[in-house]
């Protein structure tokens, strides 16, 4: 329950919408889109689970896919709903990543878990909401998983911003690894690609991609929100060419892993 009021307290009044509104913003949103498209088809269903304020959800149902939408927090709902438009085949229901009770098994095509983990502050409900995911998932579909990464977050908030500065901050870090703490009090977990891949080795799935979403762009945001339209397109090109090099990967503020169902996986419910 204190995970959940963290969440609640937390996105109460805010409309998640508006971190994707910059330019800098967008590049985490339109590099995540890119990689979306690249494994949609017609007719394809999609679940997004902790669809937030519905950026993800509207924006496939729009181009006319068939979006179901689970939301723990009953704000996002709210402008979720407010944003829904005519005609689109999109449906939100209240739940948790953890627990997707009266989601059938190997319904959907796309599973989309594009918030939740960045919330869970323990294994086993990262191991929950994981398992989840992919139960929902049809064999051969693919799921996208988001992540904080912990390199990133260390090096913007803790550097350049100097929250390490003053020590009152020295209780969420262990400073011989720099592995940042997790808790509901702080809101967000953070992660590292180590910590991912073993969290996958108990699934039977196949990663496709993995994916920094924005990579370098919040360490020069001001510089990428002035960036003319020409300037910009090439920036979105050259981030496309660089956002699944191992060597750069880590130092993206957001991490993307992309994995299929395997076709012979059986998953129930835990």
């Amino acid at each position: 329950m204190e995970r959940i009021e963290a969440l609640i307290n937390h996105y109460t009044d805010r409309n998640e919408d508006l971190r994707f509104s910059t330019r800098h913003g967008s590049v985490e949103f339109l590099t995540t889109v890119h990689y979306v498209e690249k494994y949609l088809f017609d007719g394809a269903r999609i679940l997004e689970i902790g669809a937030g304020s519905g950026r993800y959800s509207h924006y496939f149902a729009m181009k006319g896919y068939e979006v179901d939408a689970i939301e723990l927090v009953p704000h996002n709902i709210d402008i979720f709903n407010a944003n829904t438009q005519p005609g689109e085949k999109i449906t939100i229901r209240q739940g948790d990543a953890v627990n997707l009770e009266g989601v059938p098994s190997d319904t959907y095509d796309i599973t989309l878990l594009l918030g939740p983990m960045y919330h869970l502050y323990s294994d086993k409900d990262m191991r929950d909401a994981m398992s989840e995911a992919v139960r929902v998932t049809k064999p051969g579909g693919v799921v996208f998983a988001a992540y904080i990464s912990n390199d990133a977050v260390a090096l913007y908030t803790g550097f350049m911003r100097g929250l390490f500065e003053d020590g009152t901050h020295d209780h969420l870090i262990d400073f011989d690894t720099f592995k940042l703490r997790s808790t509901p009090e702080e809101v967000f977990s953070m992660v590292r690609r180590e910590e991912i891949d073993e969290l996958m080795d108990s699934f039977d799935v196949e990663r496709l991609n993995f994916v920094g979403t924005d990579m370098l762009t919040e360490y020069f945001a001001e510089r990428v929100d002035s960036m003319s339209d020409k300037l910009f397109d090439l920036y979105m090109k050259y981030h496309l060419t660089v956002c699944e090099r191992s060597d750069m990967v880590g130092l993206s503020s957001h991490l993307l892993d992309i994995f299929r169902k395997k076709q012979e996986a059986v998953y129930e419910r835990t």
